[in-house]
């Protein structure tokens, strides 16, 4: 199976990351990208070294589709350890691994502590739970690839108190815009509903107290579905199974041709299979359908389960991302949910890089009243934020010039180049997130950046990284930046380091003032 560039630079990155010797490393792809295609053949790699591997989830049809897949992509067939079925004794060298099964210390005294060379967690955002530790912490010198959708800021820090890098990440833009993913477009829908009284549970909104929320609002809901997505093929995630029961009928009562699923229907295989088929055109569900189900042609998602996990919501929409003959885009219907004291993600959180750039998205897509493309109107919005913290960064700079700094505030640096990364940085991994090392704050110094504004290792890591490849690349310095900028040039830190010092020359062999002739506003360089 030939893979994609994306797909061969994330195995071998992952490889790259075991050899250093660092053994607890993520994979980030969104759904869709073909994950399982990847850890397959990064299982293929460590097979071949003759190691033992166990895939490990917490549910029986992700277990199905890693040993299918791994099979398809390899040739590589498992044995199986969950509930009556034990690996013990096979001569396979890959185990697809129940975590409920596994945990059990009468099930993991079986193995030895070396037993497995290599761990693969699929959908690793739920590994830092006691029953993924436990069987962890008894493999405990396996080398561990956790592989998740894009994660929010919340989760990647939850898993970096457990993992120690990030091997490799591919963005839901980044597929999108390679053609890999459907391009989504967001459409709020001017119906405010109250979930102020909603009470919070686990870091979310309780699904019981919702259901309740949403019951007055449901007949209106599908009025407005009606108008805008009546010929789409809808998914309906919502939060209990009584509730999605209830909005079944209403849907089928205003002409929709809609089924529901959960973990209790006994023909789900038939349901699933009749919707794919176009016999239905809209399935709810309460949140069975968020991992281990694919219908590429669904081309509209509907979140009626409003949640705060960035995961959570990347997965149900991931439900409709991939692409299918004939379809054009994804339709994600967003409402005006009303709530005092969370925050909640919205189809902006899928690619915003940070929650400013997400807010300035909502508000665009809100009030616009028809169907947005996502990366454009993030174009639009990190402009808008850029523009204001340029207006900040000024007002800033007028403060520098009076202190007469030497030394260049990182800020200025980060805006000077436009590196939305580094602006928006937050701390993941536990070593990131200490202070600045000696040898990072003497090696920025020397570079021309205040380290005093640098307050973790992550940062100051960025920043030395940057400039160096600034260096190879021939552009300009923090102390050129520095210089020009407080004379007025806008944006040298796009300049070369050539252009930048003719120029410093000229204003050096002028008595240190600016040439006649040379306008810093408009001056682009030569």
């Amino acid at each position: 199976m030939q893979l994609r560039d994306y797909q061969q630079d994330a195995r071998d990155s992952i490889q790259s990351e075991w050899d250093k010797g660092i053994k607890k490393t993520l994979l980030v792809l969104p759904t869709g990208c073909g994950k399982t295609i990847v850890f397959s053949k990064v299982i293929e790699d460590r097979v071949k070294k003759g190691e033992r591997v166990l895939v490990l989830a917490h549910r029986g049809e992700l277990l199905e589709q890693a040993a299918d897949k791994l099979e398809k992509a390899t040739g590589l067939k498992c044995a199986t350890e969950k509930a009556e079925h034990t690996s013990l004794g096979s001569w396979f060298r890959v185990v697809v691994g129940s975590v409920q099964t596994l945990m059990r210390e009468k099930r993991l005294a079986k193995f030895d502590s070396d037993f497995f060379d290599t761990i693969i967690i699929d959908e690793a955002h739920h590994c830092i739970s006691d029953s993924y530790q436990r069987v962890l912490n008894h493999f405990e010198s396996a080398n561990v690839l956790g592989v998740t959708a894009t994660p929010d800021r919340g989760d990647m820090k939850n898993l970096g108190s457990y993992f120690e890098s990030l091997a490799f990440e591919y963005t839901l833009p980044q597929a999108i815009k390679e053609g890999y993913l459907s391009p989504i477009k967001a459409l709020t829908i001017p119906l405010k509903l109250d979930l102020s009284q909603v009470s919070q549970q686990a870091g979310d909104f309780k699904t019981s107290d919702l259901g309740s929320a949403l019951d007055p609002y449901l007949n209106q809901i599908a009025e407005e579905m009606w108008k805008v997505a009546k010929d789409r093929k809808i998914v309906v995630f919502l939060p209990l199974v009584k509730t999605s029961q209830k909005f079944t009928e209403i849907l089928n009562e205003k002409g929709f041709k809609a089924t529901e699923v959960n973990g209790e229907s006994k023909d789900r295989a038939e349901i699933l299979e009749d919707f794919d088929k176009g016999k239905y055109n809209i399935l709810c569900n309460s949140m069975l359908l968020t991992e281990g189900w694919d219908c590429p042609s669904v081309d509209c998602i509907v979140v009626l389960r409003p949640t705060k996990v960035r995961s959570l919501y990347s997965q149900m929409v991931g439900r409709g991302t991939r692409l299918h003959h004939g379809k054009t885009e994804l339709l994600l219907l967003d409402f005006l949910w009303h709530t005092e004291r969370h925050e909640l993600c919205h189809p902006a959180h899928l690619i915003a890089e940070n929650d400013e750039v997400a807010k300035a998205m909502t508000k665009q897509i809100e009030e616009a009243g028809v169907p947005l493309d996502l990366e454009l109107v993030e174009q639009t919005a990190a402009e808008d934020v850029v523009a204001q913290r340029e207006e900040a960064l000024a007002k800033q700079l007028q403060e520098m010039k009076r202190r007469k700094r030497k030394l260049v505030d990182p800020l200025q640096f980060e805006m000077s180049i436009q590196a939305e990364d580094l602006s928006g940085y937050v701390p993941s991994f536990g070593w990131e997130m200490g202070p600045p090392s000696e040898q990072q704050v003497k090696k920025l110094e020397k570079l021309g950046i205040m380290p005093d504004q640098i307050d973790n290792a992550g940062k100051a890591s960025k920043i030395l990284d940057r400039l160096d490849k600034r260096r190879e690349q021939g552009l300009t310095t923090p102390k050129q930046i520095r210089f020009l900028e407080q004379r007025g040039f806008q944006h040298v830190g796009k300049w070369s380091f050539d252009n930048a010092k003719r120029l410093i020359d000229r204003i050096a062999g002028n008595g240190w003032r600016i040439p006649k002739g040379i306008n810093p506003k408009e001056y682009k360089g030569e």
